[in-house]
């Protein structure tokens, strides 16, 4: 069996470090590819982003240069009116031509105006402008002058017209008008290709995040399927390990058991054995004792008799040192009665069979405190019982526990401060909680583990005891599935803490 146990925890001991170094190593490697896939959607998000911001600019830009065109055009058709009404106005000497030229030099100027606003961050179409605006107000002034000089004026503008000065003007324009064409021209196309390239770098980052978001989620679903099919693996060989455990639990527990038990008779018998020289011990002390009264009565009639009395070192004997020693002996005996009785008791609990009951804590507490009420009223403690919960367990054992803490902390009290015992309890997570707290003597830290033990008792001995409540109590709490613990300092009181199970069913079943 002892064979068995090893192999099996060394067993369980290298297939969970194994395990654990794979699942360590299996959940570096899924968080590494968790965090580049996030990244990856952030550059595509960060991409998306910065190309849409390029996309408008570009657009805006493009919408610019359109715009320009079209006030180009408009004032180039303007242009082209003022100098076909001139034409007109040359051939026929309608006025009404007058009216047409002079409205398309007002939208001319108008356009050029618009234009202005719209290239003024361009120098060079700036200056187009500027040259374009002179022209307008030459090709004015010339035609006012030409046109209003007369038929004569006239005739002779008509006759030289090849090399008239208002023609060439018109084609100075069309010159400066076709640069700032051909410039804006230069500037979509540039744009266009800005936004090509944008658009495939866009389109490149996006199939490069979405070909290495569709690689890291496979990497990750073929290690997440691979944990799982490991988790499956080591869940049925801890199903295999825990049946195995059980096995051996239940053995071990058998033993103990009975360990247990031959302990419990064998402390029975041997109180019980003592008793007996016991007994006998303090039978021939009561004799001795009579004994001693009948020489000192000798001894006081042979004075009164005039009879030879003893020496004085017979006399000192009887009279001092035979008392004295029969004194010692007594008072050993009672407190090895005592002792005996202890142990007897102690193995009569541990060999009682134990009854789960639900238990109201806090009326079990109150019941004890008016157990207590004449010493709690004579030492002036004030006794405070919180909420306490209610448990399935048995209810002597539990009487007995909190008796005996509730009992020292009234043993224990602080001389010359008033004191407060405080009895609270919650629960947590199928376990209830009950602490007994005192502002009495406290308890050294170096003594909080030798209180619980048998005939060990700690701080200044002027209360009765023989050091066994808290070590029946721990005794007690096991059995019960439960613990004790201290938390202490001198002269700043105590919090004794018991733990129970919420539902204790006794036996093996709450193991």
């Amino acid at each position: 069996m002892p064979n068995r146990g090893a192999e099996t925890a060394t067993f369980m001991e290298s297939k969970k470090i194994a395990s654990l170094g794979r699942d360590r190593r299996a959940s570096r490697v899924i968080v590494a590819l968790l965090a580049l896939g996030f990244v990856a959607l952030l550059v595509a998000a960060a991409a998306t982003y910065w190309t849409q911001r390029q996309n408008e600019e570009i657009a805006q830009r493009v919408s610019h240069t359109l715009l320009v065109e079209a006030r180009l055009g408009a004032f180039a058709s303007a242009n082209e009116r003022m100098e076909t009404a001139r034409r007109g106005l040359l051939l026929t000497n309608d006025p009404r031509f007058a009216a047409i030229m002079d409205k398309a030099e007002a939208s001319a100027r108008a356009q050029l105006g618009d234009l202005g606003a719209l290239i003024r961050d361009n120098p060079e179409q700036v200056a187009r402008v500027a040259r374009l605006r002179n022209l307008i107000d030459a090709y004015g002034a010339y035609n006012r002058t030409a046109i209003g000089g007369g038929i004569a004026a006239r005739r002779a503008v008509v006759e030289g017209f090849a090399s008239d000065t208002g023609v060439a003007y018109v084609r100075d324009v069309r010159a400066v008008v076709d640069a700032m064409m051909a410039d804006e021209l230069g500037l979509l196309r540039e744009r266009e290709s800005k936004q090509r390239r944008t658009q495939a770098l866009f389109n490149t980052t996006l199939l490069i995040t979405g070909l290495l978001i569709l690689a890291v989620a496979a990497i990750t679903l073929l290690l997440i399927r691979r944990n799982l099919v490991d988790l499956r693996l080591s869940r049925e060989q801890l199903r295999q390990l825990n049946e195995s455990l059980e096995e051996l639990v239940d053995a071990r527990t058998a033993e103990l058991s009975r360990a247990n038990a031959e302990i419990q008779r064998f402390a029975y018998i041997v109180s019980h054995d003592l008793r007996s020289p016991l007994v006998n011990v303090m039978g021939f002390t009561a004799e001795l004792e009579a004994a001693r009264k009948a020489i000192a009565d000798y001894l006081a009639r042979s004075e009164e008799g005039n009879w030879q009395a003893p020496d004085p070192a017979t006399r000192l004997a009887i009279e001092e040192d035979l008392p004295e020693a029969i004194g010692f002996i007594r008072s050993s005996t009672q407190k090895m009665d005592r002792l005996i009785n202890a142990i007897l008791n102690l193995s009569r609990q541990g060999r009682r069979s134990l009854a789960p009951e639900r238990l109201d804590l806090g009326l079990v507490v109150q019941a004890i405190a008016d157990s207590l009420e004449h010493r709690i009223q004579e030492t002036g403690t004030r006794l405070e019982i919180g909420d306490l919960p209610q448990i399935v367990n048995d209810r002597l054992a539990v009487e007995q526990i909190l008796s005996n803490l509730i009992e020292n902390a009234l043993k224990y009290l602080k001389p010359g401060r008033a004191g407060v015992i405080a009895v609270s309890g919650r629960c947590e997570y199928g376990r209830a909680f009950v602490e007994v707290k005192d502002n009495g003597r406290g308890i050294d830290p170096r003594d909080h583990d030798r209180i619980f033990d048998l005939f060990r008792r700690s701080g200044t001995q002027d209360q009765p005891g023989e050091g066994i409540g808290l070590a029946h109590a721990r005794a007690l709490a096991y059995r019960l599935g439960g613990t004790i613990d201290v938390q202490s300092a001198l002269d700043e009181g105590s919090i004794f803490r018991l733990t129970l199970p919420v539902e204790w069913k006794g036996g093996e079943e709450n193991a």
